[in-house]
């Protein structure tokens, strides 16, 4: 299913299909980008959502705040999660009823965390051909613009790729999106714990150091329709999706894992997973 050349154009949404999403929420996703906050996990839910994510990052230690990414396929704690139907209903009015997860990844920033996510454009670091992929951030721990939420930058999901610069200072990445400051004011991607958003993975975004007391984590996940194609074949190798509802095309899919131990794994390390 490989694939050459690269369309990293934004394709509207369509409005008259949504069932989940309002015709106005369809609408900001078109215009700005990303569309939230939508309510999923209950107190209780995400109260266990978030011991079972702290007991990954235990398990893990260092490695554990920015090294868990793609193990949607190895664990079945993540791969229910990735599979929830409140989630895939969102993401079905976005990409349509065939719904694959590629990719998925912890984010914890630890309190007074230096590092800065730089702005910048998912589908630039990924092998995917066309741009079609939705992420949807779930909040772990409520995130504000205290401790380090997402910020993105509005509009800026259609207007293809943008140049870019070596980043400065303490960083995640060793590029950022040139000139950023001129594209526009930030949105902080205010959730509480529970709540999701969506947005689309040409969108300009990132996030500052956590200065706060407090911890900022999420999991990001990763969907596709399955007429996106992977271009290059070794970064294939890194790629374990899962088919999360519909069909699923001519991708290679994993059914659900019987492992939930991260000690008994490994991610398959795809590259460019931000």
């Amino acid at each position: 299913m490989l694939a050459t050349e690269l369309d990293l154009g934004f394709r509207p949404v369509r409005t008259d299909t949504a069932t989940r999403l309002t015709r106005a929420q369809v609408e900001t996703y078109n215009r700005d980008g990303f569309v939230q906050p939508f309510d999923v996990f209950d107190a209780t839910e995400i109260a266990a959502i978030r011991g079972y994510v702290d007991g990954l990052m235990a398990e893990m230690g260092e490695a554990g705040a920015y090294g868990i990414n793609c193990y949607q396929a190895r664990l079945s704690g993540l791969y229910d999660i990735a599979t929830d139907p409140r989630i895939l209903d969102l993401v079905q009015d976005i990409i349509g009823p065939d719904i694959l997860c590629w990719a998925s990844a912890i984010l914890s920033k630890r309190p007074h965390d230096p590092k800065a996510v730089p702005w910048h454009q998912d589908a630039s670091f990924w092998s995917l051909n066309p741009a079609r992929t939705v992420t949807v951030w779930l909040a772990i721990d409520d995130a504000d613009a205290e401790n380090s939420a997402m910020r993105f930058i509005p509009g800026t999901h259609d207007r293809g790729a943008l140049s870019v610069q070596a980043t400065g200072g303490e960083a995640v990445f060793h590029k950022e999106t040139a000139d950023a400051d001129a594209l526009g004011a930030p949105f902080d991607n205010v959730l509480a714990a529970g709540q999701v958003s969506l947005h689309a993975d040409m969108l300009v975004h990132g996030s500052q150091p956590n200065r706060s007391d407090r911890r900022r984590c999420g999991l990001t996940l990763r969907y596709c329709p399955p007429e996106v194609r992977i271009t290059d074949a070794a970064w294939a190798r890194g790629v374990e999706a899962i088919l999360c509802r519909g069909e699923p095309g001519d991708w290679s899919v994993h059914p659900r894992p019987e492992n939930d131990d991260i000690t008994a794994t490994t991610s398959p390390h795809i590259v460019g997973n931000n």
